[in-house]
């Protein structure tokens, strides 16, 4: 079995399919939770101090840091392989639609930027918060509580050039992901004439509903500096 996920062009991508569920996954929570920040900034970092530096919050951030590694060695090696047996094609599909899907043919550089965007994000929030509390540090190099989640947004998101870092960060999620969901149901089989189209639609769906979540917090909380009723 092991031989097979390492070996096999089709185990790498089930491995990618798995890995890539679970990085949707915990999106999807990160998105939900950041949308608290927006209701209620005390709840937020209500959230922020129960995950910290306690046990699981720990456990959870090394296995997403292993889901993340995985996913990008497996693309990385995967995209090599396809280099070397098919040339420019770098993603080989059962179905294509009308055209060329221009991030099918871009999920390498787009990885590159989102891998980026997440050195980026681990800078700004993840030293800053859980970090600290891992050091035992009670307030991180602004002054803040690492708890004081919603205070690190409300500074990094006045800074118009992390605001627009971010956006471009969100679009490649965004085009990443378009093609990335449906790919994984594609691995398993799912993606024939006619659920090829089901599939691209549920993906553009949940890749819109991601950047926009994400997106409305990095706007919100850059205009809320011209709107002092908003704070």
């Amino acid at each position: 079995m092991g031989s097979f996920l390492t070996n096999s062009s089709v185990g790498k991508k089930l491995v990618m399919s798995v890995t890539g569920c679970f990085l949707v996954l915990f999106l999807i929570f990160h998105m939900s939770m950041n949308i608290v920040a927006i209701i209620s900034p005390e709840g937020y970092n209500m959230i922020c101090a129960f995950l910290g530096a306690n046990w699981y919050a720990l456990v959870g951030t090394v296995v997403l840091a292993a889901g993340v590694a995985i996913h990008f060695i497996f693309a990385l090696i995967l995209t090599i392989n396809n280099y070397r047996a098919r040339g420019s094609q770098r993603y080989a599909v059962t179905v294509k639609e009308k055209g060329v899907d221009w991030a099918s043919k871009n999920m390498l550089a787009l990885g590159w930027i989102i891998l980026c965007g997440l050195g980026l994000h681990l800078f700004n929030f993840w030293a800053k918060m859980q970090l600290v509390e891992i050091l035992g540090g009670h307030e991180n190099s602004l002054g803040l509580s690492p708890v004081d989640g919603a205070a690190l947004i409300q500074y990094t998101f006045s800074q118009w050039y992390y605001v627009v870092l971010y956006l471009i960060w969100l679009f490649a999620l965004w085009f990443h992901l378009t093609h990335g969901v449906w790919s994984m149901f594609q691995t398993v089989g799912w993606a024939n004439n006619i659920w090829y189209p089901r599939l691209k639609c549920i993906a553009n769906i949940v890749a819109t509903i991601l950047f926009l979540g994400f997106a409305v917090v990095v706007v919100f909380y850059f205009f809320q500096q011209f709107c002092p009723l908003c704070a």
